[in-house]
C-alpha cells in the first residue's frame, strides 16, 4: 500500500505527475494500492502519528504487516519512483537489502552518524542486535500510538455519544416546551370557551330573569284585577247572601210567631198512654189541667202537672199563667202525677200511703217497664186498664178512654211491624226483610226471586 501526503506547492503536483505516469501505473498495478493524503486533513495529522512524516510531498510503500518497506522524501521522477517501486517487491527476497531499507526509514525517526557506513559496509551480528531493540522500540512505539489513537477514537466516541445525550436532552426539552406551549395554549382557548359560556349564561340568566319578572308583573296585574273582580263578586253575593238571611229570619220569625200562636200539648198519662191536644198559646195552665181532667175523669183522683224534662212539677201559681209564659209553646209533653183517689175508693191503710209515694216516684221507670213488656211479652191490654174500662164513666171519660185505646192499637200494630218476631227472638224489620224472606239462594251466592 502506498501513502502520498501531498500540499499545493509545485513539488507536490511534479510527484503527482510522476505517480500519474503510465510507466509508474504499470509497475503499481498489480501489488500496489495508492492513496492520496491532503497534508492539510485530519488523515494525514492520523497518519502522521503513526508514520512521521518528515516533508511534504512524500511516498510511504507499507508491506502488509503495516512495517515501511521505502519512503521517498520530496519530488522525484517517474524513472526513479519506477526503480524504487522494483526495489520494493524485491524486499522479501532480499532480508539485507529489506534491512537497509528499513534503516533508510529509521534514519527519519533519529539520525545516527554510522548511517552511511551501515549501508556500505557488512552488518555484522552485533549490528542485528542493535536493529533488532530498534525493531522492537519502533513496534512499541506502533503500539503506544495505536493505543493513543484507540483513546482519541473512543474520547470522540465518547464526545459524540455526549452530543447524542445532549441533542437528546435538548430534543426532549424542546418537546416538553412544545406541549407545555400547547397546553397552554388548549388552557387559554378552554378558559376564553368557559368565559364564553359563562358570558352566555349570564345573558340567558339576565334575560330569564327578566321574563320572569315580566310574567310575575302580568300576574301581579292579572291577580290585581281578579282580586277587583272577586271583591265586587264577593261583595255582590255577600249581599244577595244578607238579603236571604234577612228573608230567612223574617220567614223564621213569622213561623215562630205563627207556631208561637198554637201549644201541642202531649199529656202522659200513668199507665203510659197519652192524648195529646192543641190549645193556642195564650190559653191559662189552668184551661188545659181542666182538659186533661175531662179527659181522665175521676180514674185517677186528684193530679198535678209536671213536665220530666227538665224536671219540673207546676204549683197552684202556675196554673194562673198562660202556656207561653210557662215555656210550654209551640210543644210540650206533660205529665199527670196522682196525688189522691177519688172518694168511692177504699181508703188503703199508712202503709199503702208510703208505697204510693214509692209508686209516684218511679213511675216513669215503671210506665217504660209496663210498655215494653207489654210489647214484648203480651200484645193483649193491661188488666188494670181492662177494668178500668169495665166500670161506668161519664160519657166524656168513655170517650177519651176509647180515643187511648185507639191509639194504643194503632202504635202497636205500628211498631209490630218494625219488630219480627221469631220464637222468643225479636229482630229488626227493615223494608227488605220482606222481599229477602220470600227470595232463595243458591250455592254460588246469586240470589233467586
Amino acid at each position: 500500500c502506498t501513502f502520498s501526503p501531498t500540499g499545493d506547492d509545485e513539488q507536490s503536483s511534479h510527484l503527482m505527475s510522476s505517480w500519474e505516469d503510465q510507466r509508474v501505473s504499470d509497475a503499481t498495478s498489480n501489488c500496489f494500492v495508492a492513496i492520496k493524503i491532503d497534508a492539510k486533513s485530519e488523515t494525514c495529522v492520523q497518519f502522521s502519528q503513526i508514520y512521521p512524516v518528515v516533508c511534504i510531498p512524500s511516498s510511504f510503500f507499507i508491506g502488509e504487516n503495516g512495517i515501511p518497506l521505502e519512503v521517498i522524501a520530496g519530488s522525484v521522477s517517474a524513472e526513479e519512483l519506477v526503480k524504487r517501486i522494483a526495489k520494493v517487491k524485491q524486499v522479501p527476497a532480499e532480508p539485507i537489502l529489506f534491512l537497509s531499507h528499513l534503516l533508510d526509514h529509521l534514519m527519519y525517526l533519529a539520525p545516527f552518524s554510522c548511517y552511511a557506513w551501515i549501508c556500505e559496509s557488512t552488518v555484522s551480528s552485533a549490528m542485528w542486535l542493535v536493529i533488532a531493540d530498534f525493531v522492537l522500540l519502533l513496534l512499541e512505539t506502533c503500539c503506544r500510538l495505536t493505543k493513543k489513537l484507540e483513546e482519541r477514537r473512543e474520547q470522540r466516541r465518547k464526545g459524540d455519544e455526549e452530543n447524542e445525550i445532549k441533542k437528546e436532552v435538548e430534543r426532549r426539552k424542546l418537546g416538553k416546551e412544545m406541549l407545555e406551549y400547547k397546553r397552554r395554549q388548549e388552557g387559554e382557548r378552554t378558559k376564553r370557551m368557559l368565559e364564553e359560556r359563562n358570558r352566555e349564561k349570564a345573558e340567558e340568566r339576565a334575560a330569564r330573569e327578566r321574563i320572569k319578572q315580566q310574567i310575575a308583573l302580568d300576574r301581579a296585574d292579572r291577580a290585581a284585577r281578579y282580586a277587583k273582580n272577586m271583591e265586587e263578586v264577593e261583595a255582590a253575593k255577600v249581599g244577595v247572601l244578607q238579603a236571604r238571611r234577612m228573608e230567612l229570619e223574617a220567614k223564621k220569625e213569622a213561623s215562630q210567631r205563627d207556631r208561637s200562636t198554637v201549644a201541642r200539648i202531649q199529656f202522659r198519662l200513668p199507665d203510659g198512654s197519652f192524648f195529646t191536644n192543641q190549645f193556642p198559646s195564650e190559653t191559662k195552665l189552668y184551661e188545659a189541667r181542666q182538659f186533661a181532667a175531662q179527659e181522665v175523669g175521676n180514674r185517677y183522683g186528684n193530679f198535678s202537672l209536671a213536665t220530666m224534662f227538665p224536671r219540673r212539677e207546676f204549683s197552684g201559681e202556675d196554673l194562673g199563667k198562660t202556656l207561653l209564659e210557662l215555656e210550654l209553646a209551640p210543644s210540650a209533653s206533660i205529665v199527670l202525677l196522682p196525688t189522691g183517689r177519688p172518694t168511692n175508693t177504699v181508703v188503703q191503710s199508712s202503709g199503702d200511703g208510703f208505697w204510693a209515694v214509692l209508686s209516684t216516684i218511679f213511675y216513669p221507670l215503671l210506665a217504660v217497664w209496663r210498655f215494653i213488656s207489654s210489647f214484648l211479652f203480651s200484645t193483649t191490654p193491661p188488666p188494670s186498664t181492662a177494668s178500668r174500662s169495665a166500670t161506668p164513666r161519664p160519657a166524656s171519660a168513655s170517650t177519651g178512654e176509647s180515643k187511648r185505646e185507639s191509639i194504643r192499637k194503632r202504635v202497636l200494630e205500628k211498631r209490630a211491624e218494625d219488630f219480627k218476631k221469631d220464637g222468643n227472638i225479636y229482630r229488626l224489620r227493615t223494608q227488605e226483610d220482606s222481599e229477602d224472606d220470600n227470595n232463595t239462594w243458591n250455592g254460588n251466592s246469586t240470589q233467586q226471586m
